[in-house]
C-alpha cells in the first residue's frame, strides 16, 4: 500500500467522522436530558412492574437512557427483577446504535423498525425465560442502585453538557478508528468481496456479530451500527449483535451478582437469544428480498 493511498484513507476517515460530531453532540445532549428527567421513574416502573416485568423492561430498554442497562443488572442482583425483565432490557438495549443512525441521517422508518424489533424480541423472550425459569423476585435483597448505576457508565452526574460532550469525543473516535479500519480493509480486499464473505452465511455472520457484541464497551455496537451501513453485514447480522449488546449491563452484574453460574447462564441466554433472532431475521430478510 502505498503512502498516498494511506494519507487517502486517513483523511477520508476523518472527514466522515468530523460531519457526524454536531448530529451526534445534539443527539447525546437530548438523550442526556431525557435520563436526568426520566430515569429515576422508569426504574421505579420496572421495579413495580411484576410478572409483567419483561414488557416494561423491553419498553424502558429501547429508549436512549445512560446506563439503564447497568441499572437493570444491579435491579436483578438485588432480586427486585426477574431473570426475563433483565434479558428483555439486555436485548432492547440500544446503546451507541441509535446516535450512529441519527448522526448517518438513517430514515425515522428505518429506525423505528429496528427499536420496534427488538422491543418485540426482548419482550417474546423476557415472558419466554420467565415462563421456563418461573423466578420469583425477592425483594430482601434489594440494595440502592442509583450511585453505582451512574458512576459504574457515563460519569452522567456531571450535568449534560459535559457528559454530552465526553459520549460524542468517545464515539467520535470509535468511529473515526472504524472509518481507518473498514478503509484497510476495503482496500485489501475490495468492497465487493468483503460484503460478499460477511453477509453471504446466514448462521456465520449472527454468530460472530454475537461475539462483538458481548464486549462491554459501547464500541462494538458502533462496529456492528458502521458494518451494516456500509452494506458489509446484513440485516439479520447487524441485529444479532445489537441484540446480544447490553452495553456495560453485563459487567455490572457479574460485579455485583455473586452467582456466578447464574451470570453465565444469562450470558448463555442472552448469545443464543441474539444469534437465534438475527438468524431467523436474515432468513426472512433474505426471503422477502427474492
Amino acid at each position: 500500500m502505498s503512502m498516498d493511498m494511506l494519507i487517502d484513507i486517513l483523511l477520508d476517515g476523518l472527514l466522515d467522522s468530523l460531519k457526524l460530531v454536531p448530529f451526534l453532540f445534539l443527539t447525546y445532549l437530548t438523550m442526556e436530558y431525557l435520563e436526568h428527567k426520566t430515569s429515576t421513574k422508569t426504574r421505579a416502573v420496572v421495579r413495580r412492574a411484576g410478572k409483567l416485568g419483561p414488557l416494561a423492561g423491553s419498553i424502558a430498554g429501547v429508549f436512549p437512557q445512560c446506563g439503564f442497562s447497568a441499572a437493570a443488572s444491579n435491579l436483578y442482583a438485588g432480586g427486585v427483577i426477574t431473570t426475563g425483565t433483565l434479558i428483555a432490557v439486555f436485548l432492547s438495549t440500544s446503546d451507541e446504535m441509535l446516535p450512529i443512525f441519527i448522526s448517518e441521517s438513517v430514515s425515522v422508518r428505518e429506525i423505528a423498525v429496528v427499536l420496534g424489533i427488538k422491543l418485540v424480541l426482548g419482550m417474546i423472550t423476557g415472558f419466554l425465560i420467565d415462563f421456563i425459569f418461573r423466578f420469583r423476585p425477592s425483594p430482601i435483597r434489594y440494595k440502592e442502585i442509583h450511585s453505582m448505576c451512574e458512576s459504574e457508565h457515563c460519569g452522567c452526574e456531571e450535568g449534560i453538557f459535559p457528559s454530552a460532550l465526553k459520549h460524542t469525543v468517545k464515539i467520535f473516535l470509535f468511529v473515526f478508528l472504524c472509518s481507518i479500519v473498514l478503509g484497510f480493509l476495503i482496500e485489501l480486499g475490495g468492497e465487493a468481496h468483503l460484503a460478499q464473505f460477511l453477509s453471504g452465511h446466514p448462521v456465520l455472520g449472527p454468530l460472530l456479530a454475537g461475539i462483538v457484541g458481548l464486549i462491554p464497551n459501547c464500541a462494538s455496537s458502533v462496529v456492528i451500527t458502521q458494518l451494516f451501513l456500509g452494506r458489509m453485514i446484513s440485516f439479520g447480522t447487524m441485529m444479532s449483535g445489537l441484540l446480544v449488546g447490553a452495553g456495560v449491563g453485563l459487567l455490572i452484574l457479574f460485579r455485583t451478582n455473586k452467582r456466578w453460574k447464574e451470570n453465565l447462564s444469562i450470558l448463555c441466554i442472552l448469545y443464543v437469544s441474539g444469534v437465534v433472532w438475527g438468524t431467523v431475521l436474515d432468513i426472512i430478510w433474505r426471503f422477502y428480498s427474492l
